[in-house]
């Protein structure tokens, strides 16, 4: 690809642009082109959406004097030039982009785009959902595996793989969650899975046999966005989740390793906190990251089976590690919510490796258990646990379509099924209202749980598999919520049921979702799960 450096205008000394263009293909212009420039020696990259005359522009003030590469992201295209530009310090670059048709278009992609371009029911293709959280649907839609090798090798082996495994780093799992399926039942699961991609892959043809069915570019509103992506120091650094402080420091969790992980967002820089193991041998890492009303940082330690909170003002942990039989090979404990501990001094969280609800009492030390789904039968899953006002706790059961309650005072529990079947309510946060709101996963829905009324609500999310993951509101009333499929951040007007799709600029495992309500509009960011990056999303309007 050639290199061109642009030619100058003044603009950018009057204070609106310091690099502009239009994107083309021949002689037409393209909307919501991605185009994303990043400077040589930097690990930040912003990127801009071409609107609908095929105009892009960067603001100034957002890209410094220097050489930059540049990529686009635009399905069915490649950039044919230029690859590099000069920005100046006082006149604006101006580089139009010429695309080309891609060569290989199933390499662009998004998961969303490959369920909907493969033959079979929604059932069949909702079995792939179990796969992205550890790796791209490429992988095995590339693979020549036949349905016995995937029947009695692959699925076996990725069922022994722990959640936070991803091809850089794969951890072996030490025991099998106790409400999941087994025996003849889990062979049944595997089979229908094997059959089905066996029969999708190209394991008995040199290329698939059905045509790609690819989404549609950002228009309108979703163009009217910049991104900042900030590249962390390793492949294997997985931000699940990321969340901004009241000074603007941006922190995460690191999925797969024993780290917390400061980013400053001016510099770029990274600071990571080690984290001791206390289950050594066992797999690292931890997930949801909250913080408590003096600003200290709560997590799961998941399968180190410890509860750990950090003050980021003296730089410290502490600990809570499960005690006794519950301290099994199976537990794991991936939230800690201490959102209301300020109203009786605890902390609520849950362990996926039996389907249980764990309160903390933070001055004795003392852990609870309650097991909402004792002797009930079928698989189920406590994935999140969410504290109203008055620290009673929401859960999530993720295998079913269940929010659950528990009283904090009587630990009553209560369960209310979502109005979807099968909706796998994953993720989510309480509003000022004491209302619940989540992801549905497998129903393609924001959910909304009104805990004063009883009442739900559910709002569809388009494309078709989005697979909402997590759902939090912002000052304005709106929700935000990211797709670990489609690669794109939905904003929900829950009054009009209005939504914009804001498509990043590469293929991102989106996971947990944080809206920092200080600017105006609002800011949104989210890890990169399998990118080891942060991505702030800012909407123009």
């Amino acid at each position: 690809m050639a290199t061109w450096l642009g030619s100058t205008a003044p603009s950018a000394a009057q204070g609106s642009v310091v690099l502009a263009g239009k994107v083309t293909v021949g002689q037409e212009a393209l909307e919501g082109v991605l185009v994303s420039a990043r400077k040589s020696d930097s690990s930040i990259t912003v990127t801009v959406v071409s609107g609908k005359d095929g105009s892009y522009s960067f603001p100034a003030g957002r890209l410094e004097p220097g050489q930059y590469s540049l990529r686009i992201r635009a399905i069915g295209y490649d950039l044919d030039g230029p690859d590099r530009v000069m920005v100046a310090s006082d006149k604006a670059t101006m580089a139009g982009l010429a695309l080309r048709p891609a060569k290989d278009i199933a390499s662009q992609l998004t998961n969303a785009e490959w369920l909907a371009s493969m033959p079979g029911s929604d059932a069949e293709k909702g079995q792939m959902l179990n796969c992205v959280g550890c790796h791209t649907l490429a992988r095995p839609l590339n693979s020549k595996y036949s349905a016995e090798e995937f029947l009695t090798i692959v699925l076996p082996r990725m069922q022994g793989y722990v959640n936070q495994s991803i091809p850089a780093h794969p951890q072996l799992r030490h025991a099998e969650r106790l409400m999941e399926e087994r025996g003849d039942q889990r062979v049944q699961v595997y089979r229908g899975a094997a059959e089905y991609l066996a029969s999708v892959n190209l394991s008995s043809r040199p290329s698939w046999n059905f045509e790609f069915k690819t989404l549609p570019r950002p228009t309108g509103a979703a163009t009217r966005v910049i991104y900042t992506e900030y590249d962390l120091p390793r492949e294997t650094i997985e931000p699940h989740d990321v969340i901004v402080d009241g000074r603007g420091m941006v922190w995460f969790s690191s999925f797969g390793e024993q780290n917390l992980g400061r980013l400053d967002p001016k510099t770029g820089d990274v600071i990571e906190f080690a984290i001791p193991e206390h289950k050594p041998g066992f797999p690292t890492g931890l997930l949801g990251l909250r913080a408590d009303g003096e600003g200290n940082l709560w997590f799961g330690n998941m399968y180190q089976a410890t509860i750990a909170r950090f003050d980021p003002r003296t730089v410290t942990f502490r600990f809570w590690p499960l005690q006794g039989e519950e301290n099994s090979d199976a537990a794991q404990i991936n939230m800690a919510s201490p959102q209301s501990s300020h109203v009786d001094g605890k902390v609520w969280a849950q362990n996926n490796g039996f389907a249980g609800v764990h309160r903390l009492d933070i001055a004795t030390g003392r852990i609870e258990t309650f097991l909402p789904f004792k002797g009930v039968s079928g698989p189920h899953n406590v994935y999140d646990v969410v504290p109203d006002s008055k620290n009673n706790v929401y859960f999530t059961d993720f295998r079913q379509r269940h929010i659950g309650r528990i009283d904090a005072k009587t630990g009553e529990i209560r369960l209310y099924e979502t109005p979807t079947a099968n909706s796998a309510p994953r993720r989510g946060s309480m509003d000022a209202q004491d209302r619940l709101w989540f992801g549905e996963y497998r129903a393609d829905r924001i959910g909304m749980f009104d805990t004063r009324t009883g009442q739900f609500r559910e709002w569809l999310v388009e494309p078709k598999w989005s697979a909402p993951y997590d759902v939090t509101t912002d000052k304005n009333g709106e929700a935000w919520t990211g797709s670990m499929l489609t690669d794109r951040v939905t904003r929900l007007n829950p009054a009009t049921g209005e939504a914009i799709n804001y498509l990043l600029p590469r293929s991102t495992n989106i996971r947990r979702v944080f809206v920092d309500n200080s600017t105006t509009p609002v800011t949104f960011w989210v890890g990169s799960n399998h990118g080891a990056s942060i991505v702030k999303v800012e909407p123009l309007e």
